[in-house]
């Protein structure tokens, strides 16, 4: 895609899943990339492995230092680094701090800070990696589901408030992908995620086929666009689907489904 080559790409939560499958597609086209992680090791393997550049830390914090290490500038960030927490109300209040930091904060932190630029430049572009939780819900992740929904708002204001100023901004919302963080989801994930599981490059692809026909929405299972719509068309009868699997899942856990 000509359109990022030699562009400076940030990605966070690079170090493997759908992040290190975005940075290798965008060093494939050309770009410039800093791969960020938590985890340095893991930071520095994916960033080997392409000829990118490593900056691990804190995605909240990263865009100093990542565009220090691309030259002076970002054109591209990929909000992609989270946590999938899950419980519901009763899950402690650290869980739902933690998902509210990463999950959304990060997204409105590293944003603040690229913005004053782009804005002056007229051109930038902010992928948010969201998930079809954010669009729908997840059974059984409430903190996840909550906060994934925050991430879609956001990235949705991002894009109605500056794109006559030039600012691209997509919302990617894939189900189920074939990373630890599916992996880690157990039998909720068995249940609604793991049967329609995609690869992390079909994630990048979904992404670089709507940054070349301009759209905000990224929908590698394109069957989430009927669910979003039944949503909110219907919502008691989406409510009662929604419901339903939540029965199998506790008939499936051995707990009291009544």
């Amino acid at each position: 895609m000509e359109a990022v080559r030699d562009q400076a790409v940030v990605v966070t939560g690079a170090g493997g899943g759908i992040g290190a499958a975005l940075a290798r597609r965008f060093a494939a086209e050309g770009a410039r990339v800093v791969v960020n992680d938590l985890d340095a090791a893991k930071a520095a393997r994916t960033a080997q492995e392409i000829g990118a550049v490593a900056v691990p830390g804190d995605a909240s914090a990263i865009v100093p230092a990542a565009r220090e290490a691309l030259g002076g500038a970002v054109d591209i960030f990929c909000a992609n680094a989270g946590v999938g927490t899950g419980g519901g109300p009763e899950a402690p209040d650290e869980d739902w701090a933690l998902a509210w930091d990463v999950n959304v904060m990060a997204h409105v932190r590293a944003a603040r800070e690229l913005l004053p630029g782009w804005l002056a430049r007229g051109s930038g572009r902010f992928v948010s990696t969201v998930s079809a939780a954010g669009l729908l819900t997840m059974v059984d992740a409430a903190p996840y589901s909550v906060t994934k929904h925050g991430a879609y708002a956001f990235a949705e204001w991002l894009s109605l408030t500056y794109r006559h100023r030039g600012i691209d901004v997509h919302a990617i919302c894939p189900q189920g992908v074939r990373t630890d963080m599916l992996a880690a989801t157990g039998a909720a994930g068995d249940l609604v995620l793991t049967p329609t599981a995609v690869e992390p490059s079909d994630v990048a692809d979904a992404l670089f086929a709507a940054m070349h026909e301009g759209r905000f929405l990224v929908l590698p299972h394109p069957e989430v666009a009927g669910y979003y719509t039944a949503r909110a068309a219907e919502p008691d009868r989406w409510l009662g689907g929604m419901n339903h699997l939540q029965r199998k899942l506790e008939q499936a856990e051995g707990r009291d489904a009544r």
